[in-house]
């Protein structure tokens, strides 16, 4: 009987990790310098930018289609947006999401702040605060009467 029981405290020992848990969630959050230098270039290649599932023309996600049919009912200029697919670079995709410490995609970037998912986005945009932020910001196509000219259409446009 006593084999038994050191034999069974035996594989529990060794079914546990050598290092705490807490550690590796540490260890697996550091971010390389090659990958974190590259996020911190596109969050600043525009005011706003968007780590999507596919591109702002053929969203692969319906978060992500959800995202950009808000940024084009706001009015974002597609002069200040660019849109990054994250489908095509699997360090992109998971270092984004190390990068904001937020486990989702799309993410969201106004002047190179995470304003959040499309939980978020779609939530500040019901109670208007997108509209604010953006106005606060400065990225949005002028109105024709305004600006005096016509526009492109309003909305964003991919990189």
């Amino acid at each position: 009987m006593p084999m038994l029981l050191w034999r069974r405290s035996n594989v529990a020992m060794l079914s546990r990790p050598l290092i705490p848990r807490q550690l590796l969630a540490q260890v697996h959050r550091l971010l390389s310098d090659h990958v974190r230098s590259a996020i911190d270039k596109a969050v600043g290649s525009a005011p706003v930018v968007l780590f999507m599932k596919g591109t702002p023309e053929t969203p692969q996600c319906g978060f992500s289609r959800a995202t950009i049919q808000i940024l084009g009912l706001q009015g974002v200029d597609p002069a200040k947006f660019a849109a990054y697919n994250v489908l095509e670079d699997g360090e992109l995709r998971q270092g984004i999401k190390e990068y904001s410490d937020w486990p989702t995609i799309p993410q969201l970037y106004v002047n190179k702040e995470f304003v959040g998912g499309c939980d978020i986005v779609v939530s500040m945009h019901q109670n208007g605060d997108l509209a604010k932020l953006f106005d606060e910001n400065k990225v949005l196509v002028k109105d024709d009467a305004e600006a005096g000219q016509t526009t492109a259409e309003p909305g964003p446009k991919g990189q």
